[in-house]
């Protein structure tokens, strides 16, 4: 016979239990060195003064590095290769800085995480080689607003990333323990998944919304009597939802499920050459995309209201 407490667990809508079996909580964490600084109070009474204003009515701050140099540029550059991958293999939860990804993708991200860690630890190798050259190009375009004190002496340990799996679920001995305290968790932890896939499929709704937007946009009008520019992304972007829908999708909303495959469909076999050359073809496929988004229009409008579930530190 289930007790009480073991009823808990198997509550909850379906969407929450496909994320619960089949993903788990992933969490990526940065430490990253600042490169703009809050001027003092005195420098900003003194930038003020040029004005005839009051320092403390205004805000300034200064930038430390050149953040267009080609060795910040390849640190920071590391860094959304890692986030985007992070983003993309996952599915948001109602936790700062924690995301939702699928067990089947869990030696995959930490093998890609761990050549990425890598490859910033190279680059921060590259820019503590240009790090005299930035402060020296900061002291000559900062003038009497350099301070050396703003500047460490290295730069490594300043750069990295972290990543874990915590675990959302209700810690096992509370159920020996404190029954009723493991109760009022499991119920904690059930609403937090429901949330996420809620969540989940507003993200997809948006996304595929705003695609859809973007490409008939430019598959439609004119600028000077001759159709519209766009960029082979618009269209790939497409298809790399498509792929990633496939994947993190949890079924939970059968109207989107259909809007998602009738896109796919429209799109199938057609290339972006294509489209900028076959005038037909563009304003075939810009026909029957409007009535997918139309469609996905009126799925936004009758979304219902999401409840948002804060987290409890």
């Amino acid at each position: 016979m289930t007790t009480v407490v073991e009823n808990e667990l198997v509550q909850g809508t379906l969407d929450s239990h496909r994320l619960r079996s089949s993903f788990s909580a992933m969490r990526i964490s940065f430490v990253w060195l600042g490169t703009r600084k809050s001027l003092t109070s005195d420098q900003r009474i003194q930038a003020a003064s040029q004005f005839g204003a009051e320092g403390k009515y205004i805000s300034a701050g200064k930038k430390l590095l050149d953040t267009s140099h080609p060795a910040m540029k390849s640190v920071h550059h590391v860094k959304r290769e890692i986030v985007d991958l992070w983003k993309g293999n996952s599915l948001p939860y109602p936790e700062t800085g924690i995301r939702l990804v699928r067990r089947d993708d869990l030696e995959f991200l930490n093998d890609r995480l761990v050549e990425l860690s890598y490859a910033l630890e190279e680059s921060v190798e590259s820019l503590e080689r240009s790090y005299s050259e930035l402060k020296q190009q900061a002291r000559e375009r900062l003038g009497d607003l350099f301070a050396e004190d703003d500047y460490p002496s290295t730069l490594q340990g300043l750069f990295s990333v972290t990543w874990d799996f915590p675990n959302v679920e209700p810690p096992d001995y509370l159920r020996r323990l404190q029954p009723e305290i493991y109760r009022q968790e499991c119920t904690r932890v059930r609403e937090r998944f429901e949330e996420a896939a809620n969540r989940a499929e507003q993200a997809f709704v948006d996304e595929l919304s705003n695609l859809l937007s973007h490409l008939q946009e430019r598959l439609s009008g004119t600028d000077d009597g001759k159709p519209k520019v766009f960029r082979d992304s618009a269209v790939e972007n497409l298809l790399d939802f498509f792929e990633r829908f496939r994947r993190l999708n949890i079924g939970g909303n059968e109207e989107l499920d259909r809007l998602v495959a009738d896109a796919r469909r429209i799109l199938s076999g057609v290339g972006p050459q294509a489209l900028r050359n076959d005038a037909y073809l563009r304003n075939r496929v810009t026909n029957q995309l409007t009535a997918v988004q139309s469609s996905l229009d009126g799925l936004m409008v009758d979304r219902p209201r999401r409840r948002i579930l804060h987290g409890r530190s």
